[in-house]
């Protein structure tokens, strides 16, 4: 456990900075700064003091060795935090894998974590963020990418590098937050107990590449890609979003879909990509139009939609284009990407017999709200409260049962070696489409939202869905085959504070044979557990 000198950070600082680029091995110091991707000065929380955090980079197998140092001091938002490493399997390690109270107990200020895990042979697009309450709504949020020098895909593109990550972020003004005060879920920017979902904070300005523009504000400047005609590029599409979902689209251009969610897959054409929060996309564009400028568009489904004066957009510019504004016009969509014409390039296939009892254990989800106060989302009549009691230690203390893990209600225990097959039916639970994550996998979609067909040759494999709108659901299937509790949520943050979780406790009696934390790990309950209400932060 190490301790370090608080610091104070008060430059504005702006997304130039987003050439930071670290890994494998790196300190990644958390620290409070203030900072005006949409013209407008905020406080955030930031990964090296910038938003997004640095591109962490790494080679295909490489080992992980990420120290995160919480240097934040500012007591209006939470002061302790967690990184979760999105995407990553963490087999064998899912001490590392970040989500306070499910895997470990937050790293408190002027405190230390080493993050040491595998890749393994897993490569593409992923991304890291805070997995603390809503903070990383606050802006501790990043691109995380492992290259591979045998990618099959390699062919198709001619340049891939920190300059081809395309990020689509909403982004919040200081007081609109949700924080969990003890038992009861406060509204941070009315200070009063939330009375429905719809208390959720809604964004003020999308940023892509952490640049945007606010409706009435200032013409701040927007992010430009570079381009140079006749060249091929491989954009790696990240959402790392809070609550909306986008539609993504570039004036006059087709992208071809490469990889979903760190899989590659069959390459797919398309004109526009609707992306949930959590997803990622690489997709490959080809510089063959006239020289000039075009609008990026990522229109939001929440907050201010459209693209008058620059909302919601950003500019690709080919080489020897006037440094202008485009003039193109859009969006007119006549290829959207559905999901079911996604397939997996390699061992294509759902688990299980190709059929509907094909799998060895059914759980049937059903999202769903309470009806007296405080509101809270529920799953199977159950609300995710976060344990005092992190739900690995309590693993490894002993508890291998569901009648016997924290929260009561939340978590399923699941056998080694088995397929698994999870319906989640949105119900009319308020907020959808809600996008879902599984940690520690990812998961063939036998039956995407929206559709009626069920595809066990050849479904789309990914690591978060959306269960569709109202009355809608969605159908997933994986194999147990990695011991540890492992988180399964909604991805709007908002939707994840107030409840809307499960952990899967895979191998739970076989657990604590094949995972040992280190020492610090051990440490950071009771150093966090000692900590003052002040200390811990999130306070108007």
């Amino acid at each position: 456990m190490c301790f370090f000198l608080f610091l104070v950070v008060t430059a504005v600082l702006t997304p130039a900075a987003l050439a930071i680029i670290i890994g494998p091995v790196a300190d990644l110091h958390i620290v409070n700064a203030d900072i005006a991707p949409d013209g407008f000065t905020r406080s955030g929380v930031l990964a090296e003091g910038t938003f997004p955090g640095p591109l962490i980079t790494g080679t295909k197998g490489n080992t992980f060795r990420l120290n995160v140092i919480n240097r934040l001091t500012d007591v209006t938002m939470l002061k302790s935090t967690s990184i979760h490493w999105h995407g990553l399997f963490q087999k064998g390690t899912p001490w590392a894998d970040g989500p306070s109270f499910v895997s470990q107990c937050p790293i408190a200020p002027g405190n230390s974590f080493l993050y040491t895990f595998s890749s393994a042979d897993q490569a593409g697009t992923f991304w890291y963020h805070s997995h603390l309450s809503t903070q990383y709504c606050d802006g501790l949020r990043g691109v995380f990418v492992i290259y591979d020098p045998n990618d099959p895909h390699k062919d198709l593109y001619d340049v891939d590098n920190e300059d081809t990550v395309i990020t689509l972020a909403d982004w919040l003004w200081p007081m609109k937050r949700l924080y969990m005060i003890g038992t009861v879920l406060v509204n941070k920017e009315t200070d009063t107990v939330a009375p429905a979902a719809g208390i959720v904070p809604t964004s003020d300005s999308t940023l892509i590449n952490g640049l945007g523009r606010y409706a009435g504000g200032p013409t701040s400047p927007l992010a430009v890609i570079n381009v140079v005609r006749g060249q091929r590029y491989r954009f790696r599409l990240v959402s790392i979003s809070c609550d909306p979902n986008f539609m993504f689209s570039i004036d006059g251009h087709k992208l071809t879909i490469i990889e979903v969610d760190g899989v590659n897959h069959v390459p797919l054409v398309v004109d526009s990509i609707q992306i949930y929060a959590g997803q990622r996309y690489s997709f490959v564009l080809n510089a063959n139009q006239v020289v000039a400028n075009y609008w990026i568009r990522a229109n939001p489904n929440v907050g201010t939609i459209g693209f008058l004066g620059g909302l919601n957009s950003a500019i690709l510019r080919y080489n020897g284009a006037p440094i202008a504004d485009p003039f193109t016009l859009g969006p007119i969509y006549l290829k959207p990407l559905l999901e079911t014409n996604l397939q997996p390039l390699d061992n294509p296939g759902a688990p299980g017999a190709p059929n509907i009892n094909g799998a060895d254990i059914n759980l049937n989800l059903a999202l769903g709200i309470t009806t007296s106060p405080p509101i809270q989302f529920t799953i199977n009549n159950a609300t995710f409260v976060p344990p005092t009691v992190p739900v690995l230690l309590q693993i490894l203390s002993g508890a291998t049962t569901a009648s016997s893990l924290l929260p009561a209600g939340s978590v399923y225990t699941l056998p080694l070696n088995r397929v698994i097959q999870i319906t989640i039916s949105s119900g009319l639970a308020p907020g959808a489409p809600h996008p879902f994550h599984l940690h520690g996998h990812t998961f063939d979609v036998i039956r995407s939202a929206g559709s009626l067909v069920y595809n066990y040759a050849n479904p789309v494999r990914r690591d978060v869905v959306s269960a569709g709108g109202p009355l809608d659901s969605v159908t997933i299937r994986f194999e147990t085959d990695n011991s540890g509790p492992w988180f399964l949520h909604c991805h709007i943050d908002w939707h994840l504070e107030l409840g809307l979780a499960i952990v899967l406790a895979e191998d739970a009696p076989g657990t604590s044979a094949l995972v040992a934390p280190p020492a610090a790990w051990d440490n950071l309950c009771p150093v966090y557990d000692l900590l003052s209400d002040t200390d811990k932060g999130g306070f108007n």
